[in-house]
């Protein structure tokens, strides 16, 4: 069995913010550049958002110290059943997503290999940052912790350089003639934005999820959450003002580094391979903290039954639940390197993030069900209301493999009442 030991809020907050500036940080102005300099009302809005859900999960943390994980809120909340989605959700999302993070992983890598731009290295690579992080995890959940926080701050280096650069060089009039490059109203950009930027914020849940592994359920769980969201959002808002600042939307929509380029033209060409660096090993980090993250959902899903127990059961985490993760994320690292299923890898990250916010969602329905005065419950209905909107706006194409998915694990749900029709959770605190 995998020794665990509980992590305090600082470090908790470290996860969540960590788990949040994973490598998608490091290309989404280049994303968001056809977009232009506008985008940053779209980030002030899903960062109102994200804090909205970090007080959600501060609330559940508060209401229901003694749930384990997002599955127990939706189930307490909602029934069963919908505790049974939000797990096997929750848990795909978790995999699907760490493979997209190793991936970008790798694709900073080849900045020093380029051999790695080929499919079968580019592959191997992929499975060098999936198969470290499950060691880490193997290890223990707090060596996996600490290894994320660690790689946070060296994550963040090459974007203090950044703003820093992007200080010393802001241009007013860079900034503003990159507002809406193709002159579309605020009412297109930014819903547009959205859908992007959000994935940025994806991991707001992180300390909810792994409540179990927090000291104070009660109170580490909100502090945690928000501290880290704040932590992110600041990050997030000086980075996209300092590039937009300084380099044209129309050059930086052809980047891929914004940041070294960025670095390049104010500090020196020599900081590329610096920002380089940095951003292999936060991604290193971002996939040990999601590798928790989807072993934690996988245990707690098998000890309720919805997985098979080589998962984990009665408190326990065996060394088979994080070697499985790791080999199914292996399998989907080595199908997506396929020429023919690289636009479908691009779906399965936006059913990742449609998939997190449709468990979001059951989360606030859940703190209404469970807050004992009028303050929570208003909170709640504006999460559950900022859910679904950023649903709406992140579905796209996204919506079809979604709805597939939830009728897959509703079959499912037929074995699951049949083998496990009754399962005893500890009661909640009475309020």
């Amino acid at each position: 069995m995998i020794e665990t030991r509980r992590l305090g809020w600082g470090l908790a907050a470290l996860v969540v913010a960590g788990n949040m500036i994973g490598s998608g940080l490091y290309l989404l102005p280049a994303t968001l550049a056809p977009i232009g300099s506008s985008s940053i009302i779209g980030w002030i809005v899903c960062g109102i958002g994200a804090l909205t859900l970090a007080w959600m999960f501060s609330g559940l943390g508060r209401f229901q110290p003694t749930a384990d994980g997002l599955s127990d809120f939706a189930e307490r909340g909602m029934g069963r059943f919908f505790g049974y989605q939000a797990a096997l959700a929750y848990w795909a999302a978790c995999v699907a997503g760490n493979v997209a993070v190793a991936v970008a992983g790798t694709g900073y890598l080849a900045f020093f290999f380029p051999a790695l731009k080929q499919p079968v290295p580019g592959a191997l690579a992929n499975l060098g940052f999936i198969w470290l992080a499950t060691l880490a995890y193997i290890v223990g959940a707090r060596m996996a912790a600490r290894f994320g926080a660690l790689a946070l701050g060296v994550g963040l280096v090459p974007i203090v350089l950044a703003v820093v650069a992007g200080v010393m060089a802001f241009d007013p009039t860079v900034f503003a003639a990159s507002w809406s490059p193709e002159g579309q109203p605020l009412t297109a950009t930014v819903p547009a934005s959205l859908a992007v930027i959000f994935w940025a914020f994806l991991g707001v849940e992180s300390a909810a999820a792994l409540s179990r592994l927090v000291k104070d359920p009660a109170r580490d769980v909100g502090r945690a959450s928000v501290a880290g969201v704040v932590l992110a959002f600041i990050v997030y808002v000086a980075a996209c003002l300092a590039v937009f600042g300084v380099i044209p939307a129309g050059e930086l929509a052809g980047s891929t580094s914004p940041y070294a380029d960025l670095a390049a033209r104010v500090l020196g060409a020599s900081l590329a391979g610096v920002v380089a660096i940095c951003a292999i090993i936060k991604v290193a980090g971002t996939v040990a903290g999601w590798t928790m993250m989807g072993g934690e959902t996988a245990r707690r899903a098998a000890e309720k039954g919805y997985l098979p127990r080589w998962f984990g059961g009665d408190g326990n985490l065996p060394v088979s639940n994080p070697v499985i993760n790791a080999v199914v994320m292996s399998i989907l690292a080595l199908v997506t390197v396929q020429p023919t299923l690289g636009e479908q890898f691009g779906v399965l990250v936006g059913v990742t993030s449609v998939l997190t916010l449709s468990i979001y969602a059951v989360c606030a329905v859940g703190l209404f069900r469970a807050a004992p005065s009028i303050g929570w419950k208003l909170l709640a209905v504006f999460a559950l209301v900022f859910s679904v909107f950023a649903v709406a706006a992140a579905a796209g194409p996204y919506l079809k493999p979604t709805v597939g998915f939830f009728i897959l694990v509703s079959l499912g749900w037929l074995w699951v009442r049949r083998r496990h029709p009754v399962v005893i959770d500890p009661p909640a605190p009475s309020l």
